[in-house]
């Protein structure tokens, strides 16, 4: 069985647990998810199956959409609702529709991020989080990531009550910590605060629409029906370029060979999906060391 089966991720389940279940109600090993999500998290979760985890970091790699809420106030050690309370504050003032829209608009764009401790971000060796645990607080790296959109869900003119909490839509890179975004708000405003609830809307192509929950995974097995809404695997590749070769050039693409960069390749630096009698047979990028020569970065007729 290859190709992709979209997860609608339940609260409750780390995405390695979605992973190891779907293994066990398919019988199979090739088994892999497209970027973590945390256990309190719901969402969009594109499980790859057989040959499609070759092509699961292009999925990661496309941006995410996420509906989430900020809650002022306090922030906890997880800066989400599942951590400790670490600094509280009353709020007496009322915050004004406008003084929030010009808060998020500010984080359009380009921004630096420190990933938080309760991530499973790697320093020397050991995810975050397995220092957290211990108590170790060390130094993080930056990353820079990119807000394409982000909106206020919230029609309220006036804000206020302790704590304050309001939702809002965004639209990121990856690599992008929602729940460290929400902090940002917060700290911008004024109060400490923290991402109170999440759900991942979209991951690449994939939305809410196409995934299927566990029971229905279940449903569909028992009909013998899951080949019918397992997408195929050029459904992963499907925002990158795409060039159909002819029967000449597909033996060579099938046994990975290096080309010579002809006319046809006006691609410039980019990764483009190669395809024979419509199916995506690699993936192809210009040689590092030799501009003048292609070569492929993924064969996936094997």
């Amino acid at each position: 069985m290859d190709g992709i089966l979209p997860l609608w991720k339940p609260k409750g389940m780390t995405s390695h647990d979605c992973v190891f279940k779907i293994r066990k109600m398919l019988k199979m090993k090739k088994v892999g998810h497209t970027g973590t999500l945390d256990p309190d998290v719901t969402g969009v979760l594109p499980i790859c199956l057989g040959k499609a985890t070759k092509v699961a970091e292009y999925i990661t790699n496309a941006g995410k959409e996420y509906e989430g809420e900020v809650t002022l106030g306090y922030s906890t050690t997880t800066e989400d609702a599942s951590g400790d309370k670490i600094d509280e504050v009353q709020i007496h003032e009322t915050i004004n529709r406008n003084q929030i829209l010009e808060v998020l608009q500010s984080f359009r764009g380009e921004i630096s991020q420190t990933p938080p401790m309760y991530s499973a971000v790697k320093v020397n060796g050991k995810r975050l989080y397995e220092y957290a645990r211990k108590g170790i607080e060390i130094e993080r790296p930056t990353r820079i990531v990119n807000i394409y959109e982000i909106e206020l869900l919230d029609d309220r003119k006036i804000f206020s009550g302790n704590p304050i909490s309001f939702r809002f839509r965004v639209k990121c890179s990856k690599g992008t910590y929602i729940r460290t975004l929400a902090v940002s708000i917060g700290e911008k405003l004024g109060y400490p605060a923290h991402m109170s609830e999440l759900t991942r809307t979209s991951s690449g192509s994939f939305t809410k629409d196409d995934c299927l929950t566990f029971s229905e995974i279940e449903t569909h097995l028992d009909e013998n029906t899951l080949n019918n809404v397992i997408f195929p695997l050029d459904r992963g590749v499907s925002h990158l370029p795409k060039y159909v070769i002819n029967d000449t050039l597909a033996e060579k693409v099938n046994n990975g060979a290096v080309l010579e960069k002809g006319e046809w390749w006006t691609f410039g630096d980019k990764e483009v999906v190669i395809i024979h009698q419509n199916q995506v047979k690699a993936i192809y990028k210009i040689h590092p060391e030799k501009p003048h020569l292609i070569k492929p970065v993924k064969v996936l007729n094997n």
